[in-house]
């Protein structure tokens, strides 16, 4: 008698993996695993949710067991200590078993309904391994001082590393987990998703997505010591862009079966 369907799915390889760093949001961990599920149930046969529980010290890390216990797509990863949103999103990666990642932010805001459009674009794509498909949030819903800061960051940022998006800023993104472990990894690597994926040769495009105003909890990230950090990591990235080395290759092979060659007439 052969065994249910819905075990050999979960015994199989997941198709996506949906990475999620979360600093005290124990509030938002239920709700958003919610939707996730209800985003992509539909749509993807075997997914993988992990959350990285970057150093909590709130209840992040019971909640997400209690959610576990009612689903078995979930995956829980702790951090010891807060090492930041890269460090989580880095563990994430790494561990997930699924060839192409999604990631968005714990908070609530990203709306996961949208991760089957870009999905969907990145698994149509020819050489997906060298796509990235951003989010890009046309009416955002954050105080006035995130928009006008992110505005500015955006613009400065583009014009120095001409990494062909609009909206870095979204954590909504898709890309293949071979591509990612291609990219050199650094601390606050997160922020500059795409132009790493340009300097390895691929390509971004963005497509538009919702974006919602926190309902739970309050941000864990201050706006002038993200812009600091983030001017020292431009130049970084900017000396990263500058020696980018990117050879075309070819095999060389060994003709077995050479065509016989014309005489030629004297």
């Amino acid at each position: 008698m052969t065994e249910p369907k819905q075990h050999e799915n979960q015994s199989s390889t997941p198709e996506l993996a949906v990475v999620v760093p979360v600093f005290n949001e124990a509030e938002n961990l239920a709700p958003l695993t919610a939707e996730i599920r209800a985003a992509l149930d539909p749509v993807c046969g075997h997914y993988e949710i992990i959350y990285i529980d970057d150093g909590s010290s709130d209840d992040s890390a019971q909640r997400l067991l209690d959610v576990k216990a009612e689903c078995p797509q979930l995956r829980i990863l702790s951090h010891r200590n807060c090492c930041g949103q890269s460090a989580a999103i880095m563990t994430g990666i790494k561990a997930a078993k699924a060839p192409i990642i999604a990631t968005l932010d714990g908070d609530g805001q990203n709306d996961p309904g949208d991760i089957p459009a870009l999905y969907s674009a990145l698994k149509g794509a020819p050489e997906r391994d060298n796509l990235m498909v951003a989010g890009l949030r046309a009416k955002r819903r954050d105080t006035w001082i995130k928009r006008v800061s992110s505005k500015i960051a955006n613009g400065v940022r583009s014009r120095l590393l001409n990494d062909d998006t609009p909206d870095t800023g979204c954590s909504l993104k898709v890309f293949t987990r071979t591509a990612f472990l291609e990219m050199p990894q650094f601390d606050h690597m997160h922020r500059f998703l795409p132009a790493l994926m340009i300097r390895r040769g691929g390509t971004v495009i963005s497509l538009d997505v919702n974006h919602r105003p926190r309902e739970r909890g309050v941000s864990k990230y201050g706006t002038w010591d993200r812009l600091r950090v983030g001017i020292v990591d431009l130049f970084g990235v900017l000396w990263l862009l500058r020696r980018a080395n990117k050879p075309e290759v070819q095999e060389l092979t060994i003709n077995k079966n050479p065509k016989p060659q014309k005489a030629i007439s004297q």
